[in-house]
């Protein structure tokens, strides 16, 4: 990328979900960085009872960790039958902070056995938060979105790391799991898509005033 263009901070660890935000912000003139990039060790607690707060709070802290404009999004899956859980507790369910991806899919499998096939809706939701400088002042924009499938009766045969309920969500419309389709294609259907969509005016904006730096 070039000079002078745009830094903007992906407030991840997770290096799956660093790779599909810099596919989907190839469109804009911006930087995709990430924590290990700029420096940024500190964790932020995700303390919010949606996704949406926690995407507020992640943003609002590497903002401050790091003065650059920051993208932070949580997301997760909300399976129909089992009351919307794992939900914002996706990451955590099996409680542990760093869960073994094939062990979180694997028992969604185990909870839904038995489970008909018109009670199997599920949809993985993700909600973002952008936080910049704009003329002096700091603004913040927010998208929600959710990618509609159901739980299949078996995991997929691979779980990629970071992105363990891609195994479990099965798209009828495509006639796939979501684990099956290619980078490219799963980030143009993906709920991160439309969130990115969502946030282009914003993500235009920063561009234009380049973070008020």
């Amino acid at each position: 990328m070039g000079r002078g263009m745009t830094e903007l901070l992906i407030a991840t660890t997770n290096p799956a979900k660093l790779a599909e935000y810099r596919l989907l912000l190839r469109r804009f003139d911006l930087k995709p960085v990430s924590l290990r990039d700029v420096g940024v060790e500190q964790q932020a607690h995700e303390t919010g009872a949606t996704f949406l707060e926690n995407a507020r709070i992640k943003a609002a802290f590497y903002f401050a960790c790091s003065g650059l404009p920051t993208l932070a999004d949580d997301g997760g899956l909300e399976v129909d039958a089992l009351d919307g859980a794992p939900g914002v507790r996706s990451h955590r369910w099996l409680g542990t902070e760093d869960p073994d991806d094939r062990a979180l899919a694997e028992e969604v499998v185990r909870r839904m056995a038995g489970v008909e096939p018109a009670r199997r809706g599920a949809r993985l939701r993700a909600a973002a938060a952008l936080i910049y400088t704009d003329h002096g002042g700091v603004r913040v924009a927010v998208a929600e979105a959710a990618l509609e499938g159901t739980i299949a009766e078996c995991c997929y045969s691979e779980v990629r790391t970071g992105f363990p309920y891609r195994s479990v969500l099965y798209l009828p419309q495509r006639g796939r799991y979501l684990a099956e389709i290619s980078e490219e294609e799963a980030a143009q259907i993906s709920q991160r898509r439309i969130t990115v969509e969502r946030l282009a005016p914003d993500l235009e904006r920063l561009v234009s005033v380049g973070a008020g730096t």
